[in-house]
């Protein structure tokens, strides 16, 4: 029999990496959907190159400015709750230690640890670090590994900014009749990707998610480029 290994990801771990990684992946899709909505309506008026740039780069900017922005402020509020809440714990086990400890050992009970045993690895951990106990059993929460605002924001810009480029790329990149063709191909290509990955790293069917990304995506760019066209066929 070989021996366990300890390399893989368990509990908390792992589900704070998944969701990381659909974080990501949304982030991508946002970024791919929104610009390419941007570059396809404006293609709908002009055929210009540096209007195309131009749009395409406002809105990988402005996008992914307002993804990290928004991210940061969301996980500030988070921190600063989780923050809170460790103060607290902290001033409850200062001044009511042992109220502190039948109530860790209850927790433990309802997990499924008999009366005694539960006492005796309430004991222990209050021993080792009381703080980091009841933080981790009563509230969910490591004190040694808080959310960090800052990493959310740059892994938001960074994930928009990625799946931004690709219909900035493929609209400004190709001969001007080829430009929507390519656009389209490409961000319906990435969107199948997208919606695979994220029902896969959500354990849901990858048909339904992908259906709806490619559907959303191209209802999103036939949208636009109507508008576009109305708008460029009226000289504005």
């Amino acid at each position: 029999m070989t021996d366990p290994t300890h390399e893989e990801a368990h509990g908390a771990a792992l589900g704070s990496r998944l969701n990381w990684l659909r974080a990501a992946v949304l982030g991508a899709n946002d970024g791919i959907v929104s610009t390419a909505g941007i570059v396809v309506g404006v293609a709908g008026a002009t055929q210009s190159r540096s209007a195309l740039l131009t749009a395409g780069l406002a809105g990988l900017l402005a996008g992914s400015m307002s993804m990290a922005a928004g991210e940061y402020v969301s996980v500030s509020t988070q921190r600063d709750s989780e923050v809170a809440a460790l103060a607290v714990e902290k001033r409850e086990l200062r001044e009511q230690p042992e109220a502190e400890l039948q109530e860790l050992t209850t927790l433990l009970e309802e997990r499924g640890l008999s009366h005694e045993v539960a006492r005796e690895a309430a004991e222990q951990l209050t021993a080792r670090d009381a703080l980091r106990a009841h933080a981790r059993v009563e509230l969910g929460i490591d004190p040694e590994d808080l959310t960090n605002p800052w990493h959310a924001a740059r892994a938001s810009f960074l994930a928009f900014t990625v799946g931004a480029l690709l219909p900035l790329l493929a609209i400004v990149l190709p001969p001007a009749g080829w430009r929507l063709g390519v656009t389209v191909v490409s961000v319906l290509a990435a969107l199948v990707l997208t919606g695979w990955m994220s029902a896969r790293l959500g354990a849901a069917d990858p048909k339904h998610a992908v259906l709806r990304n490619v559907v959303g995506g191209a209802l999103a760019m036939g949208v636009t480029y109507a508008a576009g066209s109305l708008l460029g066929a009226v000289g504005v």
